[in-house]
């Protein structure tokens, strides 16, 4: 059985190598918190160079919107990809994934809902 850093630094491993995987780039920071039965992923520098360039060049609002659409339609088209990644190291299927991006900050956040907290051991030392 896994501790809860184990299971936290596992996830941030998982969605590391999606972003390499399905965008492209990884992140330049990441950080994953359980939290009872959710699952909050902060990734940091996630913009490409060209997702960049699309929100400078347009109206903020237009390329803000249309970077948000891609976005979440990739993670959307990835969604049994990323459950399956999460049920493997918590042995639970999330019951919802949630996701937004910053244009501004480059800042993504995935959310993934469990049906309940997982199992984990207590890591600290006695």
């Amino acid at each position: 059985m896994k501790t809860q850093g184990e299971i936290e630094a596992a996830i941030c491993e998982g969605v590391r190598r999606f972003e390499m995987e399905y965008m492209g780039r990884g992140p330049k920071d990441i950080r994953t918190h359980l939290i009872c039965d959710f699952l909050v992923v902060r990734l940091e520098g996630v913009l490409t160079a060209a997702e960049q360039q699309l929100a400078r060049s347009l109206p903020a609002e237009r390329g803000r919107d249309l970077l948000k659409q891609v976005r979440t339609q990739l993670v959307e088209t990835a969604r049994p990809v990323l459950e399956k990644m999460v049920q493997e190291i918590t042995g639970l299927k999330p019951l919802s994934v949630h996701h937004d991006i910053s244009t501004a900050t480059g800042e993504e956040v995935v959310i993934f809902t469990l049906p309940g907290p997982p199992a984990f051991r207590d890591g600290r030392k006695h």
